[in-house]
């Protein structure tokens, strides 16, 4: 569970985002769109405990994100649209790094599915540095999914990544969604965030445009029926 209350972010007189409100409830994927600048990386940060909002509540799983830093972050994973890796670990090395930060208990058995289910079986030995674009976004999601995270964040996942890996990352976001976990999909690819989220918050200038399934959205906004989704989205962000 995601619970975002009132979030606000400032930068010295600039209004990033504006009084934020959702909810992503587990097994739920939510699609953050809006234009570029619109505060969706901002947001992303502070979910992440990266930033630290102006005003505002974040809880991940229950725990106040500012009050319990470490315990919520223990919960979520945040995967930035450009992998952050370590250029002196292998691949393997990574991943048992991870485990050793989060606690995983037998951490190699949960490995082998990772690597496999990723496809990076034949890449265990290899550094970063060896990796293409999409194999280094491979890795930092294996990373990211080997604590078995109640909250997922993904920034724009299918960066680099060639029609067999797309196929297999779509793969793996509505596996972990089955499985409860409650997931955050920013992209401006709305064919992705058509096929994979259950709802769709729609930020402009860092304000909630729109928030719900695409049926409410509509419900609400009668002159989009019968719109594409990629219609409703210049007409909700003009």
């Amino acid at each position: 569970m995601i619970e975002v209350e009132h979030y606000s972010k400032l930068y010295g007189d600039f209004r990033a985002v504006h009084d934020l409100s959702f909810t992503v409830a587990p097994g739920d994927v939510l699609g953050l769109v809006g234009p570029n600048g619109a505060g969706k990386t901002s947001t992303l940060r502070a979910l992440a405990g990266i930033l630290q909002p102006s005003s505002g509540t974040i809880r991940i799983n229950g725990v106040d994100l500012q009050q319990e830093p470490v315990r919520a972050k223990r919960q979520l994973a945040f995967i930035p649209d450009e992998p952050q890796l370590f250029e002196y670990l292998t691949v393997t090395e990574h991943l048992r790094f991870m485990g050793r930060l989060y606690g995983v208990q037998q951490v190699d058995a949960r490995i082998e599915p990772l690597l496999h289910e990723l496809e990076l079986d034949g890449k265990r030995k290899a550094l970063p540095s060896e990796l293409s674009r999409g194999m280094k976004q491979k890795l930092a999601i294996a990373c990211g999914l080997l604590h078995d995270p109640a909250a997922l964040m993904l920034d724009e996942p299918l960066t680099g990544l060639d029609p067999v890996g797309i196929r297999r990352m779509k793969a793996t976001i509505a596996d972990r969604a089955r499985a409860g976990t409650a997931v955050i999909l920013s992209s401006h690819l709305l064919h992705l965030v058509e096929e994979l989220c259950t709802r769709l918050l729609v930020i402009r200038q860092g304000e909630r445009v729109a928030y719900g399934t695409v049926a409410e959205i509509v419900e609400a906004r009668p002159e989009l029926d019968g719109r594409s989704l990629e219609d409703l989205f210049l007409t909700l962000t003009a």
